[in-house]
């Protein structure tokens, strides 16, 4: 039943194109993150749907689209540059099989986060991107919450529309970005013109709030806890009622311990001691090797590069109880670990050079919706009131991003390339929008005369 509940609406979605071809941008945006493909077993399962649909979007906006005011923006050539780089890298990567079947996803993430802001030419736009994007990061956060609420989960453990383990529905992934999109939700909760604001908008909006705030609950992610941490002081620069803000925090974290499950509160708190967590120390393990591979390739070793590495990994583990504890270190070889860190997959895969276009493209990103903030604050106007909190609330999602990127191999996630889109898609709606008229030229009697006095 969901198989056919989920082609019938995918197919649907796509079918409105025909009249609206803006819809095949939201289509792809849909696909790209649902992955709908993955949880159907029949016809969407047979069919390069994502492909298509990309197919779609862009040919729509070449053929059909309004091309007035197009702008290309610095950080959409710094994307163009990243681009080509891993495609020279994946050419002569160190295992060019599995590098092949990243690229495959990849470049669509990157080409994507160059072709959104080209699409992004009005307010309704900006709000149906993110309106989808909330909407369809939420349909999974919604399933993992439920489960999460009847005491399903656990690490490694919470399934929501498919089983395998990877892209978004991974654990950590899935918490950083359901953490990610809370300022997006109250934007859109707020400024959406889409739908009539009111209390339900709102209930929905708190409890969608709720669902993602219970994701790193159910995935036992200490990436989403920490996620959680820096959005919440984060948002005290925007909130009016600091002190109350901050009393309402801590009164719902101290409530919320009794009914955390012990395995999650045993799994923090193995944040104070990584030395204590195989995990944590194969993490540390991995980025150390990273560190002495770009010595010898300093251009990187092109995608799943890892692959070659063999880890000796410390433990120390406590033996005792009370007075008598005492520290026994042990050692376990390892290979072939993941990177656990979006800085060190730029830096194995990529070497220095792509690391530092990575990194300028995304601070650039933050440098720019900060001046969009302070410059767009004080303006109240019914079609200028909602630029000012988008930009904010990008900015926090690429924050809580950056964070999350410490721990998790997400440089190249497509949700926060699609955030990126956005932020360069504002940006040049707001140079478009706010450049200065045009002056008329006066010319003085002297300048009228034709030929001599």
């Amino acid at each position: 039943m969901l198989d056919l509940g989920i082609t019938a609406f995918t197919l649907g979605f796509l079918a409105l194109g025909l009249r609206r071809p803006f819809l095949w941008v939201l289509g792809y945006l849909y696909i790209d993150i649902l992955t709908p493909q993955k949880i159907s077993w029949f016809l969407l399962a047979s069919l390069p749907i994502s492909l298509i649909a990309f197919i779609l979007a862009f040919g729509g906006w070449l053929v059909l689209d309004n091309k007035q005011d197009m702008r290309f923006t610095l950080r959409q050539f710094l994307i163009v540059l990243l681009l080509g780089y891993c495609a020279v890298t994946t050419t002569i990567a160190d295992f060019p099989v599995e590098a092949a079947l990243k690229w495959d996803w990849v470049w669509k993430a990157l080409l994507f986060a160059i072709f959104l802001p080209l699409t992004l030419r009005t307010r309704l736009r900006f709000e149906a991107v993110v309106t989808v994007i909330v909407l369809t990061v939420g349909a999974i956060v919604i399933s993992g919450g439920i489960k999460t609420a009847v005491g399903g989960g656990g690490y490694g453990e919470l399934q929501t529309f498919v089983s395998n383990n990877t892209g978004i529905y991974e654990g950590s992934i899935l918490s950083t970005v359901a953490i990610a999109i809370i300022p997006l939700i109250w934007w859109t909760a707020r400024f959406t013109t889409l739908f009539p604001r009111g209390p339900l908008v709102t209930l929905f909006s708190v409890a969608l709030t709720f669902a993602a705030l219970l994701i790193p609950v159910g995935t036992q992610a200490r990436t989403g806890l920490l996620c959680i941490g820096l959005l919440a002081v984060l948002s005290l620069r925007s909130v009016k009622r600091r002190f109350l803000y901050l009393g309402m925090a801590g009164l719902i974290a101290v409530a919320a311990v009794p009914f955390l499950p012990k395995s999650f509160t045993e799994r923090m708190s193995t944040i104070e001691n990584h030395k204590s967590d195989q995990s944590a120390s194969t993490r540390v393990a991995v980025w150390m090797w990273t560190l002495d591979y770009v010595k010898d390739h300093p251009f990187g070793g092109g995608f799943d590069a890892y692959r070659s590495n063999k880890l000796l990994i410390p433990t120390v583990v406590a033996e005792g109880s009370g007075n008598n504890v005492t520290l026994k270190t042990t050692l376990h070889v390892d290979q072939s670990r993941a990177y656990h860190s979006a800085y060190f997959e730029m830096l194995g895969e990529q070497g220095y050079a792509g690391l530092l276009l990575w990194a300028w493209i995304q601070l650039l990103g933050t440098w720019q919706m900060e001046r969009l903030s302070r410059r767009w604050k004080g303006r109240t106007g019914p079609h200028e009131a909602w630029v000012a909190p988008l930009a904010t609330a990008l900015q926090l999602s690429q924050l809580v991003y950056f964070l999350g990127a410490v721990f998790v191999g997400i440089a190249y996630q497509p949700v926060m390339f699609m955030i990126i889109g956005l932020q360069c898609g504002l940006w040049s709606y707001c140079r478009r929008i706010d450049a200065p008229a045009p002056q008329p030229i006066r010319l003085g009697a002297s300048q009228l005369r034709i030929g001599p006095a």
